[in-house]
């Protein structure tokens, strides 16, 4: 079965980066009928910031990205058989797995000081040499470690990487990429504050929770030599790695807010469609067969695949999100976009009924890039006039011709039986003919009597809001 990860940290709310990551995974999971595990990487004590984990799980159950095992699951099996699943209740296990290493001759202590490591790096950089552990602390014998301990000097626990050979990563994106062990160096596991480190914990994880794809953003891809060679101490098979190309700014530079990038949590308050992000982070690395780009959840599903991931770095486009956004909602039933807008309505402004706001809603729906846009459009809907409207519907009432419409159009509206969309249209179209006219010289008197404007949405959907009451009175008033 296939097990995918999302393994945050939670440092803040998600951005587009690393929800793109979010997304990648679910959607390759869903399409294999596999398992999605969230899994919280939180052992950066100093960078954790209070909330955040509540965060990331809002955000991703604002995507529609339901993860089967991590924070948050409930069920008789808890989070899930693997767990736990925040890096900070596994430190024992961590260690314990460590030990392990050492006891196998394949990790060792390392009493070097923050100092005295910087010191080789920089004495490395002069020489123009590689910057990797010299193997100091590998060739301490017992007493030297005894008496370093002695000392009071707490050490970290180093891999030992061979000096010779390679280490070959056969990426589903990349293809294959060899390291040389020479280059890599003995790298931290364990940090003298008892933690681990990154490339170690997710090692650990990953074989723990059976995870068998990871796709990840590429700046990971010199980490996986290193977790290779961790893979091969545990005697553990790897699982099949796929890196994806990083997100730049227009301008080719790392992405950031100048580029009109925002977290997942200002999208969601902007009122962008979820589908859309889902979407539109999919195609920042990924193409249809089709070459279509607006593709639905289920689409998306069904046509993923990691062969067809690019190699080229993508740049973000906030217009193309904001695009798929408006198709997303243009496709929505009215019923939803109705629950979905209606957080957004400024009641104070337009203190529409229930019963009106389905109305509006599907009238201005063609006009929505984002659900909160929706106030832009709710002026024709009420009554109150500002002075540029209050002038224009001066102006038409100042014209004989358009009095003589609006008078027909109110008279054909008081006589309607049902008040209804339907009836709306047929009054509208008899006083037309009562009186002659059609087209412009028909509608345009009423919009501009009804709204002060020359354009807006459909007037049978303006009528039917305003009510009878409202729309005699500024027809003949």
């Amino acid at each position: 079965m296939v097990r995918t990860r999302f393994a945050p940290s939670p440092t803040g709310s998600l951005h587009l980066g690393n929800a793109r990551i979010a997304v990648l995974n679910w959607l390759f999971t869903q399409r294999h009928g596999g398992e999605f595990i969230l899994r919280i990487e939180d052992t950066d004590l100093e960078r954790n910031v209070v909330g955040s984990e509540a965060t990331i799980l809002e955000d991703l159950r604002w995507l529609g990205l339901e993860w089967d095992e991590g924070p948050g699951v409930e069920g008789p099996a808890g989070e899930g058989p693997h767990g736990p699943y925040r890096q900070s209740e596994r430190v024992a296990r961590y260690r314990a797995r460590a030990e392990e290493l050492v006891a196998a001759g394949l990790a060792f202590p390392c009493y070097c000081t923050a100092e005295e490591l910087e010191a080789k790096r920089l004495e490395a950089i002069a020489r123009g040499e590689p910057v990797r552990y010299d193997g100091t602390c590998r060739r301490l014998g017992t007493e030297d470690r005894l008496r370093l301990e002695r000392e009071g000097k707490r050490p970290a626990l180093r891999f030992h990487v061979p000096l010779e050979g390679s280490v070959v990563v056969n990426d589903e994106v990349r293809g294959v990429v060899e390291f040389q062990t020479s280059e890599i160096g003995d790298f931290i596991i364990i940090r003298s504050d008892g933690l681990p480190t990154y490339n170690f914990a997710v090692v650990v994880d990953d074989i723990d929770m059976a995870i068998t794809h990871v796709i990840r953003g590429v700046g990971h891809l010199t980490n996986t030599a290193r977790q290779l060679l961790l893979y091969r101490a545990f005697g553990a098979e790897p699982p099949v790695f796929a890196h994806v190309p990083m997100v730049l700014g227009p301008d080719r530079q790392k992405l950031s807010k100048r580029h009109g990038a925002q977290s997942l949590a200002e999208y969601r308050r902007e009122g962008y469609h979820p589908d859309a992000l889902v979407n539109y982070l999919s195609l920042l690395s990924w193409s249809s067969a089709s070459g279509d780009e607006f593709l639905t959840r289920e689409r998306l599903i069904n046509e993923i695949s990691l062969d067809r991931i690019g190699v080229a770095d993508v740049c973000f486009d906030p217009a193309k999100l904001r695009w798929l956004s408006a198709k997303h909602i243009e496709k929505m039933e009215l019923a939803a976009l109705v629950e979905a807008v209606t957080p957004f309505i400024d009641r104070e402004r337009y203190p529409l009924s229930d019963e009106a706001v389905p109305i509006v809603v599907e009238a201005v729906r063609s006009h929505l890039s984002v659900f909160s846009e929706i106030n832009d459009h709710l002026d024709p809907f009420i009554p109150n006039f500002d002075a540029e409207r209050s002038a224009a519907r001066a102006e038409v009432r100042a014209d004989p011709r358009a009095l003589e419409v609006l008078a027909a159009v109110a008279q054909e509206l008081e006589a309607l039986d049902t008040w209804s969309e339907t009836g709306i249209d047929g009054a509208i179209r008899a006083a037309g003919k009562g009186v002659g006219v059609g087209g412009r010289a028909l509608f345009e008197p009423i919009r501009l009597a009804l709204t002060g404007a020359r354009h807006g949405p459909p007037l049978r959907a303006v009528i039917m809001v305003l009510g009878r009451a409202d729309t005699l009175r500024l027809l003949r008033d």
